[in-house]
């Protein structure tokens, strides 16, 4: 998004290596190693053929400059200095979206900055192709991974008021938690809660993602009668964790079919 920082998937920094184009081993040392890289913005469409053999003019060509009157595309950290052949991009903010290009979609490339490694061709770098939206579309954004108390439209499949978030609501389901614990009680009461316009593949995508969430620690115990000679341990979504019984506790993998019966 227009504004946010600039990552790599889930939140990841993102990394540049130099490689030996024979051996495909980095190159650690060296004068090449430890040379300054200018990141700048590509079209979209450039070097879709997959062929990696680009010119250095190639290269340049597809190189994506701000629209008249605007400020420049990408704004931040816009040179990176390898050591023993690996950089790290700093914070990098796009100012304007990808929509106004013909492919619609914006690369990150990299290449030598002027004055280093002049004696021998280093190909260029770049990215795949991503589309860069106006941050307005930040407020739709999914989570990765969601959190507990994210409401429930940040999972996959689920539209921020849309028919799947309005059929959650209106059974009850607010949140992420909400979501996994029905999962866990009655994961076929959900489905039917959905309806058949999820299909059985939107719907892994959807329990995928959910999965990801990081639980927190609590844990429910219940006992069956009042002695507490015996606890069954639940975790935050209900998932059974395992077994106190005279004082020590059975992991729910420890169990056999018939204890956990």
């Amino acid at each position: 998004f227009t504004g946010g920082k600039v990552e790599g998937e889930q939140g990841a920094p993102i990394h540049v290596v130099l490689v030996d184009a024979n051996s495909g081993n980095v190159i650690t040392s060296g004068p090449e190693s430890c040379i300054k890289l200018d990141i700048v913005v590509l079209e979209g469409d450039f070097n879709n053929e997959d062929d990696e053999d680009w010119t250095q003019e190639e290269f340049e060509s597809h190189v994506v400059k701000e629209r008249e009157g605007k400020r420049p595309l990408l704004f931040g950290d816009l040179q990176v200095t390898l050591k023993e052949g690996v950089g790290t991009l700093g914070e990098l903010t796009f100012t304007d979206n990808s929509s106004w290009i013909r492919s619609r979609k914006f690369r990150l490339g990299m290449k030598v900055a002027s004055g280093f490694g002049e004696s021998i061709r280093i190909r260029e770098a770049k990215t795949v192709a991503f589309t860069v939206k106006d941050h307005r579309g930040e407020l739709y954004k999914k989570h990765y991974p969601p959190a507990l108390t994210d409401e429930v439209w940040r999972l996959e499949k689920i539209g921020k008021d849309g028919s799947f978030h309005k059929k959650l609501n209106n059974a009850g389901i607010y949140t992420v938690e909400d979501f996994l614990r029905l999962v866990v009680k009655d994961q076929q009461k959900l489905r039917n809660i959905l309806g058949s316009g999820m299909s059985n593949k939107m719907w892994e995508a959807l329990l995928d993602h959910a999965k990801t969430c990081v639980l927190s620690g609590k844990l429910y115990v219940y006992y069956p009668e009042d002695t507490r000679n015996v606890g069954v341990i639940f975790n935050h979504v209900y998932e059974l964790r395992g077994l106190i019984t005279g004082e020590q506790f059975f992991s729910a993998d420890s169990l056999s079919d018939n204890q956990k019966v």
